[in-house]
């Protein structure tokens, strides 16, 4: 899947940016018909330690998934935003299957 990566207020290594990449390619087992989509992770300016966030939003035909989590590592971040697309993907995809029947 193409992602586009985008860093505000920091320059992201190309580790991290492999990271993301990995875990969001392993939402093509739960729906094999995502186009593309684009992370962003911002640095946020506060004082809190959970200041990075990551938000992603994936495109599908006829709809677009979005989540955004905040937590205290981009790796975290990532992790859970995957985990809420990987939630949102699997319901709209029983709902398209329920919706053929």
């Amino acid at each position: 899947m193409k992602l586009q990566m985008h860093s505000i207020h920091f320059d992201a290594d190309r580790k991290l940016i492999d990271f993301i990449q990995k875990k969001a390619d392993k939402l093509d087992t739960f729906y094999d018909r995502i186009i593309d989509g684009e992370v962003f992770m911002r640095l946020d300016k506060n004082e809190r330690n959970e200041n990075k966030i990551v938000e992603i939003k994936l495109n599908v035909p006829g709809k677009q998934f979005f989540a955004k989590h905040q937590t205290d590592s981009f790796e975290g971040a990532a992790d859970e935003a995957i985990e809420g697309l990987r939630r949102q993907i699997k319901k709209y995809k029983e709902k398209v299957v329920l919706a053929k029947q």
